[in-house]
C-alpha cells in the first residue's frame, strides 16, 4: 500500500498549508497592527485574519460542480498556485488594502484543499485504509500549525520582527505542493472511469495498488456512476457452478437457480434464491419495524450496523475460504462466445497489444473459446478458473472478485415471465454481495435465528457445505451501469455520466439522507466549542503561572503568547495518531459514540470551574486538565470525523456537489462562531458560553447515534446503495402510515 500512503499523504499537503497559513496570521496580526496603525480599527484587523474565512467560503461554492468537470487533481494544483500568489503579494503588500486582496486569494486556497483533499483521499484509497489515509489532512494541518507558530515564534525573538517574511515564508511548502501535485498525484481513477477514460484508469489503480490484476475494482467504479433508484435486498444460498452438459456443450437447466457472473473471464457460480433470516435483511426488516413502532433510529444505522456486527470471521483459515465459490464463471458468457476483443477506450483504434489482459476481457467482453490443457475440454465450452469469491478476509486487498470489506461484485440477468408464460430477458443487474457467518450471534442484533438456510437448502442438495463450497449471502440488487452487448456485437460501458452537476440527483432519496447526516454532522462539530476552547487556553495558561514563567525568562507577552500556541498544537499531534489508528478498527461512529461524551464532561468541568472559586491556582489546574482532555478527544473524534464521513456518504455522480454543500455549511457555521464569541463571552460569561457548548455536544451524540452509520471498511459505492435502501424503507413506512390515516 505504500503508493496508495504516499499519494495521499502528498495531497494531504494542502491542508498543511491551511495550518500553516492559520498559525501564522494569528502571530503576524500583531505586527501588522503597528506597522498599519491598526490599533483604532478594530474591524480592519479582523478583516484582514477573516479575508481568508470569506475566501473560502466563496470558492467553495464553485469547487465541487467544477471538480466534478475538470477534474480533482487539477483544482489541487490550481489550490497550490493560489496559495503561491497570494504568499508573495502578502510579502509584498505596500498597504492594508492589497494585504486584503491576498488574504482572499490565500482563501481560495484554503477552500479548495479543505473542500477537495477528503474527496481526492476517499477516491482513491482502498476501503480497508480510508479512515486513517483520510485523518492525514487532520495531522498535516495541525502540523502545519505547530511548525508555523515555531517559525513565528523564533522570529519574534528578533529585535524588529517582520510580518512579511512570515506570510511569505509560505511560498516555499507552496512550491512543494504545487511540484507533488502537478507530477506526482495521479487523477482520481473513480473521476477518469466517469469521463469514460478507462485505460487511464485502469494504469492509476494499477500504480495505487501495486499490482497488474485490478479488473474487479475497475468493474466497482463503472457501477458506481449510477445513483441508486431501485436497489433491493436479496438473499441467496450460492454455491459452485459444476455444469452439466450435453454433447453439443448446452448447459442442463436447473429449476430456481441462477447463474451469477464475476467480473473476470471464466467466472461464474449458482444461486438459489431464499427468504430467511440473513443479517442483512433481518436489520432491514428490523429497521422498518422500528420505525413504524415510533423510534427514531435511521434503518441506515441498523444496515450499516448488521453489516460490522456479522463480517465473517478473519480468523478462517484460507483452505477453508479457498474452498467458497471455486468456480467462478465470467460475465462475458452474457454476451455470448465471440473471438473480438472489448476495447476500453471504445473508439480508440490504437495498438493495445501492451495493455493487461484483466482489461480487454474482464468486463462484459466477448469471450473466445478455449481448450483446457489439463482436461483437454472440446472447443465450445468455457473454461473454468478455479477461485474463491470470498478468498480474501476483512481487511486484505481487494481481489479480481473482492471489492473490499468483505463484499464482493457479480452481476445476474434479471429475467422476467413474458406474456406467453416463457422466461424473457428483463435487463442486466449489478449485485453487491456480502457473505453470512452462521456461527454469529444473531442477538446482538435483537435478532433470533429459526434455523438455517444454509442448512436446509444443503439438506435439499445432499451437499455438506465445508466440502462442496456452499454458503449463505445477502445481496444489494440494483440495475446494472454495464451495458451488455447483444449477440455479435461488443459489450460497450457508459462514456461519461452527466455533463451537469447532478441537481436532479439530490432529490433521490440516499443522497438527500446522506445530505442530512453530512450538513448535521458540520454544522454539530462547529457549534460543539472548540473556537471557544482555543480561544480560551491562552488566558488559563496565563491564571496557571506559565505565561508568568516565561515573562521572567526573557520572553515578551507576544512571543510567550505564541510558543503556548505551538505546545498546544504539538499535544494534539500524537492525539490524531491514535486516532488514525483507531479509525478503521473502531470506526467513524464508534469514536464519535466514545469521544463526544468525554467533551460534555470537560465543558461542564469549565462551567464549574468558573462559578466555584477553589483558588486561582486550583481553578486554573482544573481548567489547565480540562482543556487538554477536550483537545485529544475533539482531534481523536469530531474534528475529523465529519469530514471523512462526507467524502464517504455520496455517490460519484453527485459527489463534488454534496460536498459542496457540506463545506459551504462548515464555512458559514465557522465564520458565525467566530464572529459571536467574543460577544456571547460579553454577555452569557465563560459559564454561560461553555454551557452552551456542552449542550451542543449533547445534542451531537444524540444525533450521531440516531443517524450517522458506521463506514469503515466498506466501498464508497456500497454505502451509496446502503442509503438508498434505508431512504427507500423509511419512504414505504411513511406510505404505510399515510395509508392507515
Amino acid at each position: 500500500m505504500r503508493s496508495v500512503v504516499l499519494v495521499a499523504l502528498a495531497a494531504a499537503i494542502g491542508n498543511m498549508l491551511q495550518g500553516w497559513d492559520n498559525a501564522t496570521i494569528a502571530g503576524a496580526v500583531i505586527y501588522i497592527k503597528k506597522e498599519f496603525h491598526l490599533e483604532t480599527e478594530p474591524k480592519i484587523e479582523g478583516l484582514i485574519v477573516a479575508m481568508s474565512l470569506i475566501g473560502a467560503t466563496v470558492i467553495t461554492t464553485f469547487s465541487g460542480p467544477v471538480s466534478d468537470r475538470v477534474g480533482r487533481r487539477s483544482m489541487l494544483i490550481l489550490s497550490s498556485l493560489l496559495y503561491f500568489l497570494s504568499s508573495i503579494v502578502m510579502f509584498w503588500s505596500p498597504n492594508v488594502y492589497v494585504l486584503l486582496f491576498a488574504r482572499l486569494l490565500d482563501g481560495f486556497g484554503i477552500g479548495l484543499a479543505v473542500t477537495l483533499v477528503p474527496i481526492y483521499i476517499s477516491e482513491t484509497a482502498p476501503s480497508e485504509i480510508r479512515g486513517l489515509l483520510n485523518t492525514f489532512p487532520q495531522f498535516c494541518g495541525s502540523g502545519g500549525m505547530f511548525l508555523s507558530y515555531c517559525l513565528v515564534f523564533g522570529m519574534s525573538l528578533q529585535e524588529s520582527p517582520s510580518w512579511r517574511l512570515m506570510l511569505g515564508v509560505l511560498s516555499i511548502p507552496s512550491v512543494m505542493y504545487f511540484v507533488l501535485a502537478a507530477f506526482f498525484l495521479p487523477e482520481s481513477p473513480r473521476w477518469l472511469v466517469s469521463k469514460g477514460r478507462m485505460e487511464e484508469a485502469r494504469k492509476v489503480l494499477q500504480r495505487l495498488r501495486d499490482r497488474e490484476d485490478v479488473s474487479g475494482e475497475l468493474a466497482l467504479l463503472v457501477e458506481g456512476l449510477g445513483v441508486g433508484k431501485d436497489t433491493s435486498i436479496e438473499e441467496y444460498v450460492i454455491g459452485p457452478d459444476n455444469d452439466e452438459e450435453t454433447e453439443t456443450g448446452q448447459e442442463l437447466p436447473r429449476k430456481d437457480q441462477i447463474k451469477l457472473y464475476g467480473p473476470e473471464d471464466g467466472q461464474s457460480w449458482m444461486a438459489k434464491p431464499v427468504k430467511g433470516q440473513s443479517s442483512l435483511a433481518l436489520a432491514s426488516r428490523h429497521g422498518s419495524m422500528l420505525t413504524r413502532g415510533g423510534s427514531m433510529m435511521d434503518p441506515v444505522v441498523t444496515l450499516f450496523g448488521s453489516i460490522h456486527e456479522k463480517l465473517p470471521n478473519e480468523n478462517m483459515n484460507a483452505s477453508t475460504r479457498s474452498m467458497v465459490f471455486p468456480n467462478m464463471g465470467s460475465i462475458v458468457g452474457l454476451v455470448g462466445r465471440q473471438e473480438s476483443q472489448w476495447d476500453p477506450e471504445m473508439n480508440n483504434d490504437d495498438d493495445s497489444s501492451d495493455q493487461d489482459e484483466s482489461l480487454n476481457s474482464p468486463l462484459l467482453s466477448p469471450q473466445t473459446t478455449e481448450t483446457d490443457e489439463f482436461n483437454q475440454i472440446p472447443t465450445g465450452t468455457m473454461h473454468r478458473r478455479q477461485s474463491s469469491l470470498f478468498m480474501a478476509n476483512v481487511g486484505e486487498t481487494a481481489t479480481a472478485t473482492s471489492i473490499g470489506g468483505g463484499w464482493q461484485l457479480a452481476w445476474k440477468y434479471n429475467e422476467k415471465v413474458g406474456a406467453d408464460g416463457k422466461r424473457v430477458n428483463g435487463g442486466l443487474q449489478r449485485m453487491y454481495i456480502h457473505e453470512e457467518n452462521n456461527n454469529n450471534n444473531a442477538n446482538n442484533m435483537g435478532f433470533s435465528r429459526r434455523g438455517s438456510l444454509l442448512s436446509s437448502f444443503q439438506a435439499e442438495a445432499d451437499v455438506p457445505a465445508q466440502e462442496n463450497g456452499y454458503v449463505q449471502a445477502s445481496a444489494l440488487v440494483s440495475q446494472a451501469s454495464m451495458i451488455p452487448g447483444i449477440k455479435g456485437e461488443t459489450a460497450m460501458l457508459p462514456q461519461e455520466i452527466k455533463a451537469g452537476p447532478g441537481w436532479r440527483e439530490l432529490k433521490e432519496p440516499g443522497v438527500k439522507r446522506a445530505l442530512i447526516v453530512g450538513v448535521g454532522l458540520q454544522i454539530l462539530q462547529q457549534f460543539a466549542g472548540i473556537n471557544g476552547v482555543m480561544y480560551y487556553t491562552p488566558q488559563i495558561l496565563e491564571e496557571t503561572g506559565v505565561s508568568s514563567l516565561l515573562t521572567n525568562l526573557g520572553i515578551s507577552a507576544e512571543s510567550a503568547s505564541l510558543l503556548i500556541s505551538s505546545l498546544t498544537t504539538l499535544f494534539m499531534l500524537p492525539c490524531i495518531l491514535v486516532s488514525m489508528r483507531l479509525m478503521d478498527v473502531s470506526g467513524r461512529r464508534s469514536l464519535m459514540l466514545s469521544t463526544i461524551p468525554i467533551l460534555i464532561l470537560s465543558l461542564l468541568t469549565l462551567v464549574i470551574g468558573s462559578l466555584v472559586k477553589l483558588g486561582g491556582t486550583a481553578n486554573a489546574l482544573i481548567s489547565t486538565a480540562s482543556v487538554m482532555v477536550y483537545l485529544s478527544c475533539f482531534v481523536m473524534g469530531f474534528g475529523a470525523i465529519p469530514n471523512i464521513l462526507c467524502s464517504e456518504i455520496f455517490p460519484t455522480s453527485v459527489r463534488g456537489l454534496c460536498i459542496t454543500i457540506c463545506a459551504l455549511t462548515f464555512w458559514i457555521c465557522d465564520i458565525i462562531v467566530t464572529y459571536t464569541l467574543p460577544v456571547m463571552l460579553k454577555s452569557l460569561g465563560l459559564a454561560g458560553v461553555f454551557g452552551i457548548y456542552a449542550f451542543v455536544c449533547a445534542v451531537a451524540w444524540v444525533f450521531v447515534y440516531l443517524k450517522v452509520p458506521e463506514t469503515k471498511g466498506m466501498p464508497l459505492e456500497v454505502i451509496s446503495e446502503f442509503f438508498s435502501v434505508g431512504a427507500k424503507q423509511q419512504d414505504a413506512t411513511a406510505s404505510f402510515f399515510s395509508d392507515d390515516d
